[in-house]
């Protein structure tokens, strides 16, 4: 399985399921908030100071998501997209990256079009039996409680990385 990280210059994610837990909570007046997971953060912040781009689609469309991804840093953010095969079209255009270089995490039915077309597709743990039957890795974590982290830890892994990383921490 590792042998299919090793040209990876881009992590897709959706956010739903994936980047949270799925909830979606609302204020007395309306205001939509989401949980996102720190160690996730740190993940993809690992992973963009090594080069490998991370971008996001989804399928609805929220500030909160435009917040997360302002700070993180992610340039690529695709919401709203209920078929995203064609987000996932657009952001090959737009990057010049082929199937074989990008890894794409979803949780649901929406996301098998392009779990299917990726090098690699990982699901959370509590993700739908369809997504996770068509995934090369199931995180053994669930979505929004340290799924990304897993799946940017054996990217890292994957493209020979993890190791200087390891030995700046002393691990």
């Amino acid at each position: 399985m590792l042998d299919r990280l090793s040209d990876i210059r881009l992590l897709l994610l959706d956010v739903d399921g994936v980047m949270t837990d799925g909830s979606i909570i609302y204020d007395g007046n309306g205001l939509e908030t989401k949980k996102f997971n720190v160690k996730d953060g740190h993940g993809i912040k690992m992973l963009q100071r090594h080069g490998i781009e991370v971008g996001i689609i989804t399928g609805r469309t929220s500030l909160v998501v435009d917040i997360r991804a302002r700070e993180l840093g992610i340039e690529l953010v695709y919401q709203g997209a209920l078929q995203k095969l064609e987000s996932y079209i657009n952001v090959k255009l737009r990057t010049g990256f082929t199937d074989s270089q990008i890894a794409y995490m979803g949780d649901d039915v929406i996301d098998v079009p392009v779990m299917r077309r990726v090098i690699f597709a990982a699901a959370p743990a509590d993700g739908l039996l369809e997504a996770r039957n068509v995934a090369h890795y199931v995180t053994s974590s669930a979505g929004g409680r340290g799924a990304v982290r897993e799946v940017c830890d054996l990217i890292l892994k994957g493209r020979g990385l993890w190791d200087n990383i390891a030995a700046r921490y002393e691990l």
